[in-house]
Formats: C-alpha cells, structure tokens, sequence
C-alpha cells in the first residue's frame, strides 16, 4: 500500500510525541541518577565517624572473630548474601549481568549460601539458578526508601546469624562507572578484614582529648560494627539504583537517536512525496493550458 501525505504526517506526529516523552524519561533519570549519587556522598562524614569508632574499639580490644582463620575454607557456617537488581523496564541487560556475577561468587564458596533478592526479576533469576532463596525485598522508588529497605535486610540476617561471630556475609551490586556505564561489584562485609580492621586501629585521634568507649567493649563495637553494615548497605542499595537509572539513561539516548533518524526519513519521504504531488498538479495545469491553446 502506498503511503500517503496524511499518512506519513501522522507517523511523523507520532514520533514526535515519542521523541517528547524519550526526553522526559531522560530528564528523570539523569536527576535520579543525582539525588542517589549525593546521598552516597552524604554518608561520608558518617562513615568516617563510625570509622573513627571501630578504630578506638579496636585498640582498646581485640576484634570480633579476630582468632578466625578466614584463609581456611570451612565446611561449617553460615554465608548470606544479598543481591540488588530492578523491577523497572528499559534497563537493558541490567538483571542478567547482576545475577550471572552473583551466580558465579556464590558458586565458588565452600557452603551453600543463603541468598535475599532486591527486586523480583534477579529473584527469578537466582532461584531458576538453584540458590537457596532466603527473602525477597521490593525495589526502593526513592532515596527514602533506602533506610527502610536497610532495616529490614538487618533484621532478616540478624534473626538467622547474629551470634556467629564466623558468619560471612556479602553484598552484590551494580556499581555506577564513569559516563553512562556501570558494572557488578561484590563486597564481603563480615567477617570484617583484618587488614581492614589493622589499619582503622593504626589511625590516629584526629583531636588531642582521647576517646572513652562506654558501656562493654563488645556491646559498643556490635553497635558500631551494625552501623558500619547499615552503611555499607545504603551505600551498596544507592549505587545499585544509580546504575539502573544510568542504564535507563543510555537506553533512553539510543532510542532518541533512533527517533531522530525515523523522523528524519519520514520528513524525507513526505517533501518528496508532496514535490512529487506539486509536480503532478503543475503537470495537468500546463497540459490543459496548453490543450487550450491548440483549441
């Protein structure tokens, strides 16, 4: 079927309004991709008082689990994991990349792992894996919902290893990259690293007055270690959702490009066929004038 001047003029409309809500889903994904990226930036002052903390405690007393061999592959134990994905469209291959880094970590652990999901799409994705699948937690829409989100991984992995001082405990996500780009990082947050906690008790009291730990030794570095998760697991659950908005963002980019080149051979095709119509109409003018003529 030929196209038609009133045909073409409706598709060009068409990817017009397109184009128009391409460019707002990029405005919201470009603004998301900062508020997450500041409130990663937020933490830092935090971080470093908690960093401060754990390096007091560690002076004064020796570490949590400090006479764990953590060199040693143990068959015994319990290993967590927690894994952040999407629930959004027009991420890409976001989920996929998440949960094959995911699958292949965890495979190479001595236990088998007890995995939580953020998001229902890596969920599938791990269980159709053979993972045990712990929980499930719904994809926060805001930075807001990050705290909340938070507290209910802690109280969910607490509930099931929270006196195993050898318990291991790793997080997975995406992690944003320069430009557009991202990819999938891991972290093991317990046990802590020995180097890492060797190197907050070398740090020096930033001020002349020394600190005083309250309470118990232990009591107050189990609270500071639960900060120092609840950080870190902000931190992970922020990056993880500015990478998604990073991939909506250059999914969006491709797709305006794409738009641009339909419209441009669309306006292509409808200026030729309204020449081609022009020409046809001047052609029956000049024919009759001239019929006339010879009349």
């Amino acid at each position: 079927m030929s196209e038609t001047t009133a045909s073409l003029s409706r598709k060009i409309s068409s990817a017009g309004d397109l184009q128009s809500v391409v460019r707002t889903m990029k405005a919201l994904a470009a603004s998301s991709i900062g508020q997450y990226e500041k409130s990663v930036r937020a933490l830092d002052d935090y971080y470093r008082a908690v960093e401060l903390g754990l390096g007091a405690c560690f002076r004064a007393s020796p570490p949590l689990g400090a006479r764990v061999d953590h060199k040693k592959k143990s068959t015994e134990g319990v290993v967590g994991a927690v894994v952040f994905g999407s629930d959004q469209g027009l991420v890409g291959q976001f989920n996929d990349l998440i949960a094959d880094f995911a699958i292949k970590n965890l495979a190479n652990l001595a236990c088998k792992p007890q995995v939580w999901a953020v998001g229902e799409r890596v969920h599938a994705r791990l269980a159709d894996a053979g993972l045990s699948m712990m929980g499930l937690f719904p994809v926060p829409n805001s930075v807001n919902a990050i705290t909340s989100l938070v507290g209910q991984i802690q109280i969910e992995s607490e509930t099931h290893w929270a006196s195993d001082d050898s318990a291991q405990f790793y997080v997975f996500q995406n992690k944003p990259q320069s430009g557009s780009g991202y990819e999938p990082v891991s972290q093991r947050l317990l046990p802590l690293d020995a180097q890492w906690q060797q190197g907050l008790a070398d740090v020096a009291w930033p001020t002349g007055n020394l600190p005083e730990i309250l309470c118990t030794g232990t009591t107050t570095l189990r609270a500071l270690i639960r900060e120092y998760l609840f950080i870190s697991l902000f931190r992970a659950c922020a990056e993880s959702l500015a990478s998604e908005n990073a991939s909506r963002l250059a999914a969006m980019d491709r797709a305006e490009k794409n738009i641009e080149e339909l419209l441009e051979t669309l306006h292509g095709k409808f200026h030729r066929l309204r020449q081609s119509s022009i020409d046809e109409e001047l052609f029956d003018v000049t024919s009759g004038y001239e019929a006339l003529l010879k009349k």
